[in-house]
């Protein structure tokens, strides 16, 4: 029988990439309303340490360390100082992400490799090193942020699609692996979640589309976000493992 204590997270850490804005704010914000330390990992830090300020409205432990996931050599020492401040990496958000709108025919070799380096070799990587501690104490949870693109192709943002569809796969393969150390790999896959990737599309013909397909008629808040990955990240979902979780009501089911 589920309660509230299944989804207590007080006394475990979380590190949050992209954390200080958009989806990985609604989720950090979750994480330490239910108890969690948290480690904001995020390039801009003028927005970490707003959230910060936030986070600490919840009374947990909070650091915010400057981060571009695309520069390999700085990722362990990021993650060795969330652990050296707040202790063990009980949870890992691989949230940071972009995205370049530019079709096949014209996207440059070195945008492919950038969104593909920020969403998808960021995400092996620091799972990477997150797993290592996580299989000697032989407990955790990793939560990749996937996308509907996930689902669906698009002509708008291949590189992007590319990406996700990866974050997923590789997902499934790491869940598999870790599940006897008993560690669990799930990921999200938000819908259109009003953030600084999508404020530009309201107003557009693209935004009536969504509203139109979408069946509860509107975007999702980054803070809805957080419901789920609470589940993910407590004991309530110890034998969920390698799944995909859309949060997008309803638009991909129509």
């Amino acid at each position: 029988m589920a309660s509230p204590k299944m989804f207590d997270l007080q006394g475990k850490v979380a590190v949050v990439t992209g954390g200080n804005g958009g989806i990985g704010r609604g989720i950090a914000l979750g994480l330490a309303q239910a108890g969690a330390s948290i480690a904001i990992l995020a390039r801009n830090e003028e927005k970490s340490r707003a959230v910060v300020e936030e986070i600490k409205q919840h009374n947990v432990p909070v650091i915010a360390a400057p981060l571009d996931v695309t520069r390999r050599a700085t990722l362990r020492p990021a993650m060795d100082e969330a652990e050296r401040k707040l202790g063990p990496i009980d949870i890992l958000v691989n949230n940071a992400g972009i995205s370049i709108q530019r079709g096949m025919l014209k996207l440059e070799a070195e945008a492919w490799d950038r969104v593909i380096e920020t969403n998808l070799n960021s995400v092996f990587l620091l799972s990477q090193i997150a797993a290592q501690s996580m299989v000697q104490r032989k407990r955790g949870k990793i939560i990749n942020i996937a996308s509907e693109y996930s689902r669906f192709g698009s002509p708008a943002v291949p590189s992007y699609s590319a990406a996700k569809g990866g974050v997923v796969q590789l997902t499934k393969s790491m869940a598999i692996e870790l599940a006897p150390s008993n560690i669990q790999v799930n990921a999200i896959a938000p819908g259109w979640i009003w953030s600084d990737m999508t404020i530009g599309i309201k107003g557009t013909p693209l935004y009536d589309e969504i509203i139109t397909r979408t069946p509860a008629g509107r975007f999702g808040e980054p803070e809805e976000m957080a419901g789920t990955a609470v589940f993910l990240a407590s004991d309530a979902s110890n034998f969920v493992t390698g799944e995909v979780i859309f949060v997008d009501g309803g638009f991909a089911i129509r």
